[in-house]
Order: C-alpha cells, then structure tokens, then sequence
C-alpha cells in the first residue's frame, strides 16, 4: 500500500471517529434537556395532589364540626310553683297571725317563676295594748340555661344571695344565723330585733332551696302600745314550720306526695356556682 493510500485512510478514519463523537454528544445534550421537563411535570402532578388532600381535610373538618352536638344542660327539675296563698296551711296561719284576714298575694308577670303572699295581723287590748304579727312568703324558680347553668346551682346562688341579704338588714341587732333541718335541700334561719318607733320587732327570716326554687319566709312579731315583746325563740319555732309547709307545697305541686325534701336529703348538685344569679326584688327587711 503506497503512502498516499495510507494516508486518506487515515483521515478517513478519523473523520469517522469525529462524527461518532458528536452523535454521543447530541445524544447526551438531549437526554439532559428532557429530564428538567420531567422534574416541571412531577412537581406539578405533586402539587396538584397536595391542593386536592387539603380540599379534602377541609371539607372532613367541616363536616366533623356541622356533626358536632349542640352544647345541653340538665333540665331543671321543677317546672312550677304552687299558689302563693295556699303554701300554709289555715291552722298555721291561726297560729302565727291569727288575726289575718286573706292573704294578700303579690303582683307578678309570670306566677310560674315568681309568686308571693302575706299576711298581717293585729291583736288589739285595747289600753293593754296590741300584738302584732307579720308573715311573707316569696318563691323564686330557676330554669336551666346552656349559658347560664343548670336550675338547682342558679337557686343555690340565690339561696346565698337572700342569706346575705338577710344578715344585711340596716339598724338589724342581735343578728343569728343557724341552719334549719328536715327543710328541703338547704335552709337557714336569720334572726335579729329590729328596734322602731312603734316598739321592737323580733324578725324570724327562713330561706330555703328546694331543687331549683327559693323560698324566703319573712315572720316578725312585736308588742305594741305598752304590750310584751314576743318571745323569739316561739316565733323562730312558728317560721321553720311554716318554712317546711311551703317547701311541701312547692314539691307537691311539681307531682311529689308531700314535697319529697322534707326528710332534708341533699340533691344531687349543692355545691356554688360561678354563674350570675337571677336578680329578685324579695327583701328580708319586713315591718308591717
């Protein structure tokens, strides 16, 4: 083979080399174009998933709360109370004012959560002087409210608010305060003289929780004109008797044979509650 053969071979060789390079080259140019196409289109299949799972956990959370129960409180277990002039019996009421005439019932807008009645009554002796006597009964009942509580712990902070009251009572001397037994769920006796230009009044003041109704039983007693003063030990006797009769009363209206709570067995909450209390016009301040 001569030299010149030898040497277009060559060329030719290399020639064939060259081109064999740029291929692999091209081949590799494209390749790494196309997998940034690939990663654009991964990333939005992904994103395109995590918008629909988050659509999906919103609409699973809404669904959860719209599922959710309404908030609820434990009914109230009284619904009404009794007449307010008929909560004592006619011999109490011979006992205790025994000059009374009907008693005078309190107005009212709604009877079923408030009502009263009171009596009073004069015995006259002429130069002797006169007894008097005064008796009020007032009740307040207490639904249960989702914001407010439920009806037994509302009259519990009522029960304390009247208790306090009582206490309160401006130019009131003497003041006692006891609990009373065998009254309903709680009871308490505020007692006190309570001096005026007519003569010393001796002030008997029992306040009671029945389920969810307060009673506030006002009984005072005084010796007019030159008369004795009461004893205040017997009136104390008289106002818890008439407290129980009252407790009774509000019972048996509500279906219970004779008031259920006259045994005095606590219910089943008694303790405070934080809840604001109904405001009541009830004051232990009694005169005649």
């Amino acid at each position: 083979m001569s030299e010149g053969t030898m040497q277009l071979r060559a060329q030719r060789d290399q020639r064939d080399q060259q081109a064999k390079r740029a291929k692999r080259l091209t081949r590799v140019l494209v390749g790494a174009a196309a997998v940034p196409v690939m990663l654009v289109a991964a990333g939005c299949s992904s994103d395109s998933g995590s918008g629909d799972g988050k659509d999906k956990a919103a609409e699973e959370s809404a669904a959860s709360k719209s599922a959710s129960p309404s908030p609820t409180v434990q009914a109230a277990a009284f619904r009404k109370l009794p007449e307010p002039c008929s909560v004592v019996t006619k011999k109490t009421l011979d006992d205790l004012a025994p000059k009374a005439d009907s008693g005078k019932e309190g107005s009212s807008n709604d009877t079923a959560v408030r009502a009263s009645c009171s009596w009073d009554s004069l015995d006259d002796n002429g130069v002797k002087g006169s007894q008097f006597r005064w008796l009020s009964v007032s009740m307040l009942r207490f639904e249960s409210d989702v914001t407010r509580g439920e009806g037994d712990k509302l009259a519990h902070d009522y029960y304390q608010k009247q208790l306090k009251d009582a206490q309160g009572v401006e130019g009131a001397k003497s003041v006692k305060t006891a609990p009373v037994s065998g009254t309903g769920d709680e009871a308490s006796m505020v007692r006190y003289d309570l001096k005026k230009k007519e003569g010393t009044f001796k002030q008997q003041t029992v306040v009671a929780r029945v389920e969810n109704v307060v009673i506030t039983l006002d009984y005072n007693g005084a010796g007019l004109a030159g008369d004795k003063t009461p004893d205040a030990d017997d009136l104390a006797k008289d106002a818890q008797k008439a407290a129980k009769e009252a407790v009774a009363a509000v019972t048996k209206a509500n279906g219970g044979a004779d008031g259920g709570k006259s045994s005095g067995s606590p219910s089943a909450s008694k303790s405070p509650s934080d809840a604001a209390s109904q405001s009541a016009s009830a004051s232990p301040q009694k005169s005649g």
